[in-house]
């Protein structure tokens, strides 16, 4: 079996809405498309660009899948070679154009197909996609979650956790990195389990 690794850019209030441009997604009035690219320094760089090389496959959600199909194709970079080149899978409820060369629509049983995906390729990554990436975090379906958290708050957006989303617990997999603007990565992956709750006003030393 394989990995299935979560890729997002995250503010410091959980947004990872339209991270890239302005008209990437403004769904819901969304005013702050592009807040990310004020922010990218060659640390950020250098490991987004590893990620990607190390990957056999792409999977994504429909409005993520219609913007890289739109831009990567067109590029000629080692980013645009690797997306190019791998097996790309979109998770959709409708009848995507699938014109990028090496994608495939997966079938009604998303959980099933992603599982699929997974057992067939050695390291998957999802890219954005933040509504189907909330599904995979329902299912627990995920090996690594890796977060680029920046340091700014929009108050408003797609949140990755969002009020009413399964409580589950993380480990963190690797000391955080830090890029020079401020941006922060986070690379956990699932216990398994609920969060652990405990008692912070209980003094188990003192034999009571």
């Amino acid at each position: 079996m394989g990995r299935l690794h979560i890729d997002l850019f995250v503010t410091l209030d959980g947004v990872a809405q339209a991270p890239g441009g302005p008209d990437e997604d403004t769904s819901g009035g969304f005013p702050f498309g592009g807040w990310q690219a004020p922010l990218m320094d060659d640390v950020v760089g250098r490991e987004v660009s590893a990620g990607i090389a190390g990957m056999d496959a792409l999977l994504l959600g429909r409005r993520t899948y219609d913007i890289f199909a739109a831009y990567w194709p067109h590029q000629d970079d080692d980013i645009a070679r690797q997306l190019n080149a791998v097996p790309k899978y979109v998770a959709s409820r409708g009848t995507p154009d699938l014109g990028w060369s090496g994608s495939t629509l997966l079938g009604p049983d998303v959980i099933a197909e992603v599982r699929a995906v997974r057992d067939r390729h050695e390291s998957t990554h999802v890219i954005g996609s933040v509504d189907f990436v909330q599904t995979l975090l329902a299912e627990r379906l995920f090996d690594v979650l890796t977060l680029w958290v920046y340091p700014i708050v929009l108050g408003q957006g797609k949140k990755v956790f969002p009020d009413g989303i399964r409580a589950s617990g993380l480990t963190l997999l690797e000391p955080p990195v830090a890029g020079s603007a401020g941006a922060v990565q986070l690379r956990y992956a699932p216990t398994g389990t609920d969060p652990a709750t405990g008692d912070m006003t209980r003094d188990d030393d003192d034999g009571a």
